[in-house]
């Protein structure tokens, strides 16, 4: 596994990058966000951990401008916990966030979270997964992308996640607590509005209309569900 490891405080990066290493990952270390993007472009890494506030190009510019060329998962590290800090990198596309300073078995542990999200379970089985299906939305569970109209739509590794456990469970009404717990794997204390900031991202992609959703529904004061049945195909 490829991990592109970007902060501007050496380091830091030196330290995270020796313990990953020592787990057997492929480490490569930059230090801004202009580095990170080209990186991003050049090779194929398997996930990304990269600092919000760095000097020249920040952590969240960069994760926005790799976000329109590549769905791989990224945590972002940040010195400030504040909820407005964590909403801004998760709307910038990131599927995680750690508060610094951090216990690195914290991080280790959120990366391997991330890294068997992603990939799914290990690819054994001799047939293809199936699609769901639902009117003109589909979701390819072992490309773990997105089809309307014909057309793929790619997802980050958390929005799949997410509309993925909808779709599956379709009509039955999540709370954002639930989600955060069933999608994110843990609990942020006062953080579930993260939950609403990957469904609007989720009906912009997917929805015809996202204002007017006919899909990923909200009920008032409840939370979110799939409306319809979605159909196994092959």
């Amino acid at each position: 596994m490829k991990i592109l490891v970007v902060d501007d405080e050496k380091l830091l990066v030196k330290g995270v990058k020796f313990n990953l290493e020592n787990e057997g990952y492929e480490v490569t270390a930059a230090y801004d966000g202009a580095a990170a993007v080209e990186l991003a472009k050049k090779e194929n890494f398997d996930l990304i951990v990269m600092d919000v506030m760095m000097p020249g190009l920040s952590g969240s510019e960069a994760c926005m401008q790799i976000r329109e060329f590549s769905d791989v998962p990224i945590i972002m590290l940040t010195a400030r916990s504040e909820d407005s800090d964590k909403l801004m990198g998760f709307a910038c596309g990131a599927d995680d966030y750690v508060t610094k300073p951090f216990n690195i078995l914290e991080l280790k542990a959120r990366i391997r979270a991330l890294l068997r999200r992603a990939g799914g379970p290990a690819a054994q089985a001799p047939q293809r997964a199936p699609l769901l299906t639902v009117g003109d939305l589909s979701l390819d569970t072992e490309e773990r992308v997105a089809i309307r109209d014909g057309k793929t739509i790619d997802l980050t590794a958390k929005e799949y996640d997410l509309i993925e456990l909808l779709m599956k469970n379709p009509r039955r009404v999540y709370s954002r607590e639930s989600l955060m717990d069933l999608v994110w794997g843990y609990s942020y204390a006062g953080d579930y509005r993260t939950v609403d900031v990957h469904i609007r991202r989720l009906r912009e992609k997917l929805e015809p209309d996202p204002a007017r959703p006919v899909h990923i529904m909200t009920k008032w004061g409840v939370g979110y569900y799939f409306k319809g049945e979605s159909q196994p195909t092959v």
